[in-house]
């Protein structure tokens, strides 16, 4: 499989997911103003959409969209326990998180991050990334290790792909301290710290 990322960007959630099943692979950098990859080939063509993660199979087939990427990963190996088997209530509470991350989190982010959004626009963005991160302090407040309980899976490579973001946006995680553990806990496995490697996020 090939994934094409851009460093640091939601496209890290797969790429940790992808380590943590232990699958090979290849990554593609993608230069996401030019929308070229790293060997000079246009990425639309292989995204028409022209953003990442974009996973391309052994069979030419390509998956687009981060929650469903991590998900199609989880299901490749089982074995790797990275998600709740479909059809039950638990895949339900990773399909919940999923889609939490992406709608409400991820989304809030983008004003932080465009050069055109006024101060005013981002204060705003700025005040409901805070709120969600509260609803994820909440939720961790039980003392779970991880978004779904004890085990690692594919949302907490999410939630800690985008709650990472808040390291170049200016936003302290301070009022949260149970977020502030979960992201010292999950940078410090082994796939997290790979994938920051390779993408030239942390030093090797």
């Amino acid at each position: 499989m090939k994934l094409f990322y851009a460093p640091g960007a939601c496209s890290l959630s797969p790429h940790i997911s992808l380590r943590e099943a232990g699958v090979d692979f290849e990554i593609v950098k993608v230069d996401t103003t030019t929308h070229l990859t790293e060997g000079g080939a246009d990425f639309k063509a292989i995204n028409p959409k022209g953003y990442v993660p974009a996973l391309v199979l052994e069979t030419g087939d390509v998956v687009t969209e981060g929650a469903a990427v991590v998900q199609y990963i989880a299901d490749r190996l089982p074995e790797a326990g990275l998600a709740p088997a479909n059809g039950t209530l638990e895949r339900t509470r990773l399909q919940e998180q999923l889609n939490f991350i992406a709608s409400e989190l991820h989304k809030a982010f983008s004003p932080l991050f465009s050069k055109t959004a006024s101060a005013d626009a981002k204060e705003a963005a700025a005040a409901q990334v805070g709120k969600r991160l509260g609803n994820v302090e909440t939720l961790l407040s039980d003392g779970r290790a991880h978004l779904l309980g004890d085990a690692f899976s594919v949302a907490d490579a999410y939630l800690f792909t985008v709650v990472n973001w808040t390291s170049v946006t200016g936003i302290s995680l301070g009022p949260w301290p149970h977020l502030t553990a979960y992201m010292q806990r999950v940078g410090q496995r082994p796939s997290v710290q790979a994938a920051m490697q390779a993408e030239g996020l942390i030093a090797a």
